[in-house]
């Protein structure tokens, strides 16, 4: 079954004071362009995002965004208490140089020594980065299904519409070959009258030349090939879109394939109702090839 290369997925979640939002956008593309904006400071993470990626998805322009937001306030304060010596001890050695400066110094309140850089820190949260990475992968497998059920969805609508240009193109493909085949005994008739205008006008003919000729003429105008090999195409579209796997480029390939023929049939016919039913046709192709640039 064909998948579209459009869709939209977005999911949110959350561990400790850490939240999050993914947002997954799709367009079409003749290959597999990703473009990620991951949240920084999660190691590992994009990396991985992008091995996941490429391993579902084949063609398609892929924008995915993951926001992340920290609760700073989550955490509770600590003393740091390496820091808490530190500054004491710098605070004794100041009291012990001014002594001996003969400088007397108030003495420092606990508020001061708290003011100090260091001194009080937040404490940490339960998101660490490696937690946190842990979830937001966690959460990208059913972030990726919502995308995938998406494609799916779209390229269920895109396979019956492409299966109506198909029946369409069935349709004028028997109707050219019953005009090709109506127009047989005029082309015979005609190719009689210009052989006798040929005899006439010319006082030495040679019989084997003029039947080359005619032989020639007849191949030109011959539709046979070009209707037999459009019902080959329309057997091998209908093939490819109960593919599994992904059909796009092919199905892309058969269009042009498709519109090669009509625009033989349109040379060759020789006929007003016959490049009636080719223009037509070539119409309803370019339909189902735009039709196929969404594919994957």
């Amino acid at each position: 079954m064909i998948q579209s290369m459009t869709a939209f997925a977005s999911r949110t979640g959350a561990l400790g004071a850490a939240s999050w939002a993914w947002e997954m956008r799709g367009v079409n593309a003749r290959g597999l362009d990703l473009r990620l904006r991951i949240a920084d400071g999660l190691e590992g993470l994009e990396q991985a995002v992008r091995a996941a990626l490429t391993a579902r998805f084949s063609r398609g322009n892929i924008n995915l965004t993951l926001r992340v937001q920290r609760d700073d306030s989550a955490g509770a304060l600590t003393i740091d208490a390496d820091q808490l010596d530190r500054v004491l001890a710098a605070l004794d050695q100041i009291q012990e140089r001014a002594f001996e400066k003969g400088v007397t110094l108030a003495q420092a309140t606990s508020a001061d020594v708290l003011q100090q850089k260091g001194v009080v820190v937040q404490g940490r949260t339960d998101d660490d980065a490696e937690t946190l990475v842990a979830a937001l992968l966690a959460d990208l497998e059913p972030l990726l299904e919502d995308f995938s059920a998406m494609r799916r969805s779209e390229g269920g609508a895109l396979r019956s519409v492409l299966l109506d240009h198909l029946g369409r193109i069935a349709e004028l493909t028997d109707a050219a070959a019953s005009a090709a085949e109506a127009r047989l005994d005029e082309t015979r008739a005609n190719m009689a009258a210009a052989l006798r205008r040929v005899v006439d006008e010319v006082s030495e003919t040679d019989p084997a030349r003029i039947a080359q000729e005619l032989a020639i003429i007849a191949v030109k105008q011959d539709v046979t090939e070009e209707i037999n090999r459009l019902k080959v195409h329309i057997d091998a579209a209908k093939a490819l879109l109960d593919d599994p796997k992904p059909a796009g480029r092919k199905l892309d390939f058969l269009a042009q394939e498709f519109n090669r023929e009509a625009n033989t049939l349109c040379s060759k016919s020789q006929a007003a109702p016959l490049t009636a039913i080719g223009l037509d046709l070539k119409a309803v192709i370019d339909q189902m090839r735009e039709q196929i640039q969404n594919v994957e």
